[in-house]
């Protein structure tokens, strides 16, 4: 398993422990030696809550980017039952860095549909890191416009840098595939949930995240840019990124705060890589929960409160201390 920085010290007790167990095996019962794995087992669940209790915006990027971090296909199998997924956007091709199709969620007939990052260089370059071409686009459109013709609520899985930035891409017709993919989002009369599992990076992101609720898993996180970008653009320096990532509010518990997301799912200690059936269970209980609750709401109420949603963004109001109006 990768190792982050801050991680080190936890994974230098693992190898202890794991090195102890070694030993134990071949070596038969040792008590001296089953109580240290013990008392180490507990040292190194002590120093990961001490850690992950007080991690900054940058470590959280970090998590959200960890190579072994579940995917959407690592999460749908334990999501969902009977998937079938559905390929191309029926005008140029297929895109293998959104996957999505017709699944069972409880036993709920759904449209489920996320970004697929890929693992291993082969898969990694065959998914485009994640990064979405416009067939990607059209293929979620069809995707929620199928879920609407049938009333199939919408489950969507977000986890990229942003949608790919190539001449190719643009040449046909990136931003227009986006936006389609924004407006038929917003006018399915199905629920729609969105959940930010790994990055959520701008419009690559949103496109799939025009939702009822947006729920982001803890170490998650979802802006406008990347912190590098946000970065390269402020101060023409890439190497300010950590600075970047705290001044964006791009963590789950500050977007919480600021409205932007509706739900905190929280994550095994240690991060979703550490117990991926876990953390799915978790994604599992909170769709269920506000699927329930919307599944309530007649299709002209699900699209008014989407748009609602939105349109609330940003709001402020402003206070005037001691002033009085005259």
């Amino acid at each position: 398993m990768a190792t982050l920085d801050f991680e080190r010290p936890i994974a230098e007790l693992d190898a202890q422990i794991a090195r102890l167990r070694d030993v134990l095996q071949r070596g038969g019962p040792d008590d001296d030696a089953h109580a240290e794995v013990t008392r180490l087992e507990e040292t190194a669940r002590a120093l990961r809550a001490e850690i992950f209790r007080d991690l900054g915006a940058w470590e959280k990027v970090q998590l959200s980017r960890h190579p072994d971090r579940p995917y959407t296909l690592d999460y749908l199998p334990r999501l969902v039952t009977d998937f079938v997924e559905l390929h191309g956007d029926r005008l140029h091709g297929d895109d293998a860095s959104i996957v999505g199709g017709l699944a069972r969620f409880a036993g709920r007939p759904v449209v489920v549909l996320g970004h697929q990052k890929g693992r291993g260089v082969k898969e990694a370059v065959r998914r485009n890191f994640g990064m979405p071409h416009p067939e990607g686009y059209r293929k979620a459109r069809r995707l929620v416009e199928l879920a609407g013709r049938f009333g199939r609520p919408i489950v969507t899985l977000i986890d990229t840098s942003g949608a790919y930035p190539g001449i190719g891409a643009e040449a046909r017709g990136q931003s227009e595939a986006i936006g389609q993919s924004l407006l038929a989002f917003s006018r399915a009369p199905v629920p729609v949930i969105a959940v930010v599992i790994g990055e959520g990076g701008s419009g690559g992101a949103l496109a799939l995240g025009v939702a009822n609720r947006v729920l982001m898993l803890e170490h998650a996180v979802y802006s406008v840019i990347t912190p590098e970008g946000c970065a390269s653009i402020l101060w023409k320096d890439s190497s300010r990124a950590p600075e970047a990532a705290m001044r964006l509010k791009l963590t789950a518990t500050e977007l919480y705060r600021l409205g932007v997301i509706d739900e905190v799912v929280l994550e095994p200690l240690g991060g979703a890589h550490r117990d991926p059936s876990k953390a799915a269970e978790l994604v599992h209980d909170a769709i269920a929960r506000h699927l329930d609750a919307l599944s309530a709401l007649s299709p002209a109420a699900l699209v008014e409160d989407r748009y609602r949603r939105f349109r609330a963004l940003g709001e402020f109001v402003e206070e005037t201390e001691g002033v009085t109006p005259g």
